[in-house]
């Protein structure tokens, strides 16, 4: 089980990036309509209230969805520059037929298959989406609890990696230890080629992140930003552009009295499912809605 439940991204047209994943993804809508009032002050995002959102399932019928609400284009935003959520980490079964769709499809590939330095267990590629959305999709050579990774059950399954952009590695990596109760590993450093690409970084410069996991199993990457990154604008009152919220599920709900930035409602839905919900602030003012186990 992960504990890893929903990401919510921004988008200019929910129906048009709902049309774009169902087609080349494989997803389904499960869920649609506007941003309550109520969801909207959860979400500390008050002009969000009434703008349209949909919810989305992969194939596999996995219960950790993608979730899209429109918002107001932010001029000059441009992902992997910004501190905040940077990017949504798919699992698929074959990444290699995974890029031979891509290329056909709108999205754009900005890295294509290759494996990762200082991790010998996944290959992943990254495209951008049409609302400059970043998703890595990730084939594990290896999977299972003993290497903390899952398996895919469909083409392009679930989320199952959600990325943070950080300016102080170390500082969110202890938030994300000692607020949470969460399994952290030390740093390490790798050749990152979207940060680098992003950054002009001199050839050759590693770049360091963290996993964190619960019983095992990773669910969010802490990455370090170069000083030249910047905190993301966003339109008054609504949700960031890009990868706006991350939502998990705590097997430890009062674990986190006296760190709400809102404090826990009912809520209803695929997602919710009438369980309580609030939401915390990373570090980094990053939106990480947590549903009670």
């Amino acid at each position: 089980m992960t504990l890893l439940s929903c990401a919510t991204l921004v988008v200019a047209d929910v129906a048009a990036a709902a049309a774009r994943y169902v087609e080349w993804m494989g997803y389904a809508v499960v869920e649609q309509g506007v941003v309550s009032e109520a969801l909207a002050a959860l979400w500390l995002s008050p002009a969000s209230a009434g703008k349209p959102y949909a919810l989305l399932q992969p194939a596999s019928g996995a219960q950790t969805f993608l979730r899209f609400v429109e918002g107001t284009p932010v001029k000059g935003y441009e992902p992997i520059r910004t501190y905040g959520w940077a990017a949504t980490e798919l699992c698929v079964t074959d990444v290699m037929a995974v890029n031979d769709q891509m290329i056909a499809s709108p999205f754009e590939v900005i890295g294509p298959p290759k494996n990762l330095d200082g991790f010998a267990t996944v290959k992943p590629m990254q495209v951008k989406g049409a609302d400059k959305e970043v998703v890595y999709l990730t084939q594990m050579l290896v999977s299972g609890p003993e290497h903390g990774l899952p398996t895919a059950r469909s083409l392009v399954d679930r989320p199952f990696i959600m990325v943070l952009a950080c300016p102080d590695l170390r500082h969110t990596t202890a938030w994300f230890r000692d607020v949470l109760g969460l399994e952290v590993i030390e740093p390490v450093a790798i050749h990152y080629s979207m940060i680098s690409k992003s950054f002009n970084l001199p050839k050759g410069e590693k770049v360091e992140l963290v996993t964190v996991k619960w019983q095992g199993e990773v669910f969010i990457e802490l990455d370090q930003y170069p000083a030249a990154a910047t905190i993301r604008d966003k339109a008054e009152g609504e949700l960031p552009p890009g990868v706006a919220i991350t939502s998990m599920i705590h097997p430890d709900f009062a674990r986190l009295d006296g760190h709400w930035a809102v404090e826990p409602v009912v809520m209803d839905g695929p997602l919710y499912a009438g369980r309580r919900v609030g939401m915390l602030t990373t570090p980094e003012g990053a939106l990480l809605e947590v549903i009670e186990a």
